[in-house]
């Protein structure tokens, strides 16, 4: 996609024009990605699950990083009350957006508590091998999502949404 039609120009200016409803999309979407990806990796504490690996200080940067703009993403979907067009079913970016969010439960994640990591490398490979690939796997997550919001919030104008008179 060349650079022109995935600008951070164009991104901001479709957030300035968003309506409270995106806007309250976009928050439910960050607070239910949080629980969706942190309390299942135990970076939020809960009495369902726990790690056997501590928490490490970069998981809460990323979880609250993937939390906002996995938000933004999926508050692009949304229609604002009063449109007459269907939103964007499949846009650019739409596919971006899931793979970062996988991605970030497994950056985030205990990396003894993955059962594929596990069974492909053991608890002694998860720790030396895996573990340390977690941050970077955290980057492209949060790149990833990124890239979804940039892509999706600066095309906003190429499909327009008609509201009723």
């Amino acid at each position: 996609m060349p650079s022109s039609s995935r600008s951070p120009r164009r991104a901001g200016a479709a957030l300035v024009s968003w309506r409270p409803a995106q806007w309250a999309a976009a928050g439910t979407g960050a607070v239910l990605t949080a629980v969706v990806v942190g309390v299942p990796t135990a970076v939020v504490p809960s009495p369902f699950f726990s790690r056997t690996v501590p928490v490490q200080w970069w998981n809460h940067p990323v979880l609250a990083a993937t939390a906002v703009l996995a938000g933004l993403v999926l508050a692009t979907f949304v229609r604002p009350p009063g449109a007459l067009a269907a939103p964007r079913p499949d846009g650019p970016g739409s596919r971006l957006g899931p793979l970062g969010g996988v991605l970030s439960v497994l950056a985030v994640g205990c990396p003894v508590c993955n059962k594929v990591v596990l069974l492909l490398l053991g608890s002694s490979g998860a720790l030396t091998y895996w573990a340390p690939l977690q941050p970077v796997v955290a980057v492209a997550s949060l790149a990833l999502l990124a890239e979804a919001a940039l892509r999706r919030l600066s095309t906003a104008e190429a499909c327009p949404v008609r509201t009723r008179v």
